[in-house]
């Protein structure tokens, strides 16, 4: 069962195609993930946040009209794929000022730091080496930020959430919570100051 599992549950590495977005990102998980539930209490206005792998930006959008006309959301893919259609939704919602559009490596080398908020949502799994990977946004989150983590359940599995956890916390990360959200399992996470 297990192998046809991970055949049916795209498990593997790999990194989700344009083509695959419509399969999660549509009306019904709107009636299931409410970006307003999931993330507005660690968003305020005027804050930067970083959208990492936003796939065509369920999150991004809402996101942006959290920070308000003061703030900023970085939508950071390695995909222009997911950019263009990012950058289409943002315009069609009036948000593309507040809404940075960044390429990049799997390094994340390109994202600048002060950041107050982090959200990784359905897309830690893909980073190549999740060590370096945590340790990138570790080193662009502001002191008293945060770093949210979700990973689908049917897709990641616990083993293989419990892993990145103990990444994250290896490149300096401190749990602080595990949200409940619909079809997934959660991390929040602070900053540890490095001395």
């Amino acid at each position: 069962m297990g192998k046809v599992s991970d055949l049916f549950f795209f498990r593997g590495r790999h990194v989700c195609p344009r083509w695959l977005c419509f399969t999660f990102d549509n009306y019904f998980r709107g009636l299931i993930h409410k970006p307003g539930r999931i993330v507005k209490a660690y968003i305020k206005e005027g804050d930067k946040v970083l959208d990492v792998g936003p796939g065509i930006g369920f999150f991004t959008i809402p996101m942006a009209q959290m920070v308000g006309e003061r703030g900023q959301v970085v939508a950071a893919d390695i995909q222009e794929e997911m950019l263009a259609a990012i950058r289409k939704r943002a315009i069609r919602a009036g948000f593309d000022e507040r809404i940075m559009l960044q390429r990049v490596s799997p390094d994340l080398s390109e994202i600048d730091g002060g950041l107050d908020f982090i959200l990784a949502f359905w897309m830690a799994h893909e980073a190549p080496d999740q060590l370096k990977f945590f340790a990138r946004l570790h080193a662009v989150l502001n002191d008293d930020g945060q770093f949210l983590m979700v990973e689908p359940k049917l897709h990641v599995g616990e083993k293989r959430f419990s892993a990145s956890v103990r990444s994250a916390e290896a490149a300096g990360f401190r749990l602080v919570a595990q949200p409940d959200i619909a079809l997934s399992m959660s991390a929040l996470f602070a900053k540890v100051k490095r001395s």
